[in-house]
Order: C-alpha cells, then sequence, then structure tokens
C-alpha cells in the first residue's frame, strides 16, 4: 500500500466529489423549483388583473424605492405585506379604497419627509396594482417581513 495519494486515487476523489456535488445541487435546485410551485407561490389566484398590476409595478420602476418580500430598495416602505396592513384581511373594501387614496394623494408635500411621486394611474391600473399588492400578501413568504410594519 502507498504512503501517500497516488495521482489515480486523487483523480477519482475529485470526479468522484464533484459529480456528488453536482447532482446535490441539481436535486436542490429542483426541490426549490417544487416548492415555489407548489407550496410557497398562490398560482390559482394569479388573475390577469394581478400580472397587470405587476406590470404597473414595472413600468414605474418601483422597486427602485420600495422592496416587495425583501428584495428592492429600503428607501420607502416594504410593500409585500401592504394588503394586511391596510386591513384588507378584515375589510378588503376599505383597504382597496385606502390604497387607491394614499397613491392617488401624492405627493403629500411634508416637509422633511420622502416624497413619492404622483404617477397619475388609470382606475384599471390602481386596481389592477391593488389585485397585485393583495396577491403578494396571499404568498407564504415564511415570516417575512418579521414585523407588521415592514
Amino acid at each position: 500500500m502507498a504512503d501517500g495519494l497516488t495521482k489515480s486515487a486523487a483523480r477519482n476523489i475529485f470526479f468522484g466529489g464533484s459529480l456528488f456535488f453536482f447532482l446535490l445541487f441539481a436535486a436542490l435546485t429542483a426541490h426549490s423549483h417544487w416548492y415555489m410551485k407548489t407550496t410557497s407561490t398562490n398560482e390559482e389566484t394569479l388573475t390577469d388583473s394581478v400580472k397587470h398590476g405587476k406590470e404597473v409595478w414595472e413600468e414605474h420602476s418601483c422597486i427602485n424605492c420600495h422592496s416587495l418580500i425583501g428584495e428592492g430598495a429600503y428607501f420607502a416602505p416594504e410593500l409585500g405585506n401592504v394588503w394586511h396592513r391596510y386591513g384588507g384581511r378584515e375589510n378588503p373594501e376599505a383597504a382597496r379604497a385606502g390604497l387607491k387614496a394614499w397613491m392617488n394623494a401624492q405627493p403629500l408635500n411634508v416637509p422633511g419627509r420622502r416624497q413619492m411621486p404622483q404617477f397619475n394611474l388609470s382606475e384599471e391600473e390602481l386596481d389592477a396594482l391593488v389585485d397585485f399588492f393583495q396577491w403578494t400578501d396571499s404568498i407564504d413568504t415564511q415570516d417575512w417581513p418579521p414585523t407588521k410594519a415592514g
């Protein structure tokens, strides 16, 4: 028996380890995809209005100031749970009206506060954006954000 590691043994360890970790990575990737499709994302409630709301979100680059489920900028509040913060789970009509009124009232011009621009969204765009917020609130975020305030 050799005292040290032979060239062929080192090669076998390298290729065997590489194959093992590649297969492990592929399995974890498949599991993550499966989990997002079956558990984490509420795909059954993904309507055309929700899709349009995401398009409005992207068109106006809301993520440049806000975060959504922890992703984005932290200049303005987290919006992944804004539906819950406005009481949408208890009173959906009031939450919808409150969110639309808030967006229509911008900017508030309060001295010393950050200002949200007025995007002059149509009624259809406002409804779609609120539907998108309602949908994001239904995603299983595994208790993110840690507080209701975002």
